[in-house]
């Protein structure tokens, strides 16, 4: 079992969430992160004791020396984003993630868990289910650079060096780094916040959705398994009762959320990618990986804590939790210069 453990990208949606597992699991932590999102904090955030702020494109050997595994979070995390900038995109997620798989290797770290996406399937042909072994199929900046990082991680794989690539859903849940760019989460937000839910297009497109905690506690269950059973594998995280048609999932949020009213609106623009994902493989390798939440009991979750806190709708629409709008914010402001660079030093 690994005991010390650096995690990029602590500060974002997954690595808020992911560091406080880990920590209460009796890890070693440490953090690396470039700070984008540092700010952008809806409830309290976990103290991470030990913490690196660098840009992933400026590691070195020497920042991942003595860390029996890496989980690689750091990315411009979704497809909006992404293509603010194609090059940026295959700047941070494809070339630097690679870089930083090099050193690790050079470092002697052991285990690398690359954080991917089931996007990289693109318009998947609905007569089945995409597997890992399946067509891979991009269709944004950002899914080109999760298949290009895995394809060139993959090939670093050595007998002291085992990456696993985990190729999330569509995560959603509450976290102190909230986003409200990914489906469910804005689903939700917006009936709680406006009455309203609001759907672009027919609602048909699928998507395998996943809680959060349950692609933290993927991540946990990798960390503890026998290398030699995913050594260099890629693994679908979810299970087959978490595939959803986009309006299904308004339904249900429409149906737990008091008072609020579902609306479809026709837009030609309505993103159309579908694929329904199969999870038999992480279902034979990672057998002790158990989902806990369906979208039911997942949405009912989020609707109770964006009540409890109470969510405002001025929180909903902050460009704080929007992750396109955020960079915007602080390029705009000069905060970050055209290279995506920070302008001045990031004190702390």
């Amino acid at each position: 079992m690994a005991n010390r453990i650096l995690v990029t990208g602590h500060k974002g949606y997954i690595g808020s969430v992911l560091t406080t597992r880990l920590i209460e699991a009796g890890y070693a932590v440490t953090g690396l992160d470039t700070g984008f999102f540092a700010d952008c904090t809806l409830v309290p955030g976990p103290p991470v004791e030990h913490e690196i702020f660098k840009d992933i494109r400026d590691s070195s050997p020497w920042d991942l020396e003595g860390f029996d595994a890496l989980v690689h979070l750091a990315a411009l995390s979704n497809d909006p984003l992404g293509d603010l900038n194609s090059a940026w995109t295959d700047d941070i997620n494809h070339q630097a993630s690679v870089l930083l798989a090099k050193h690790a290797r050079q470092a002697g770290v052991g285990r690398f868990l690359f954080s991917s996406s089931c996007i990289m399937y693109g318009a998947a042909n609905l007569t089945g289910e995409v597997a890992e072994d399946s067509a891979l199929d991009p269709k944004t900046a950002y899914a080109r650079s999760k298949v290009l990082a895995e394809q060139a991680i993959s090939q670093l794989a050595c007998p002291g060096f085992s990456p696993v690539f985990l190729r999330n859903g569509t995560i959603y849940g509450l976290s102190p780094r909230m986003r409200f760019d990914t489906v469910v989460n804005s689903l939700v937000g917006s009936a709680i916040t406006t009455g309203r839910v609001t759907i672009y297009g027919d609602g048909k497109p699928w998507r395998p959705v996943v809680h959060i905690e349950d692609a933290a506690s993927a991540i946990l269950t990798a960390l503890q398994a026998p290398l030699e059973r995913i050594h260099n594998q890629a693994l679908n995280i979810g299970a087959p009762s978490l595939n959803h048609q986009i309006l299904k999932l308004a339904e249900i949020t429409a149906s737990t959320v008091p008072g609020c009213e579902l609306e479809c609106l026709a837009r030609p623009d309505a993103d159309q990618r579908t694929y329904k994902t199969s999870f038999d493989k992480i279902a034979r390798l990672l057998s002790e990986f158990q989902p806990r939440w369906n979208a039911c009991d997942g949405i009912r979750l989020l609707y109770e804590q964006f009540r409890d806190l109470p969510l405002s709708h001025a929180q909903f629409t902050d460009a704080r939790f929007t992750r396109l709008r955020w960079l915007r914010h602080l390029l705009g402001s000069g905060h970050l210069e055209k290279n995506l660079r920070w302008a001045e030093v990031l004190t702390q």
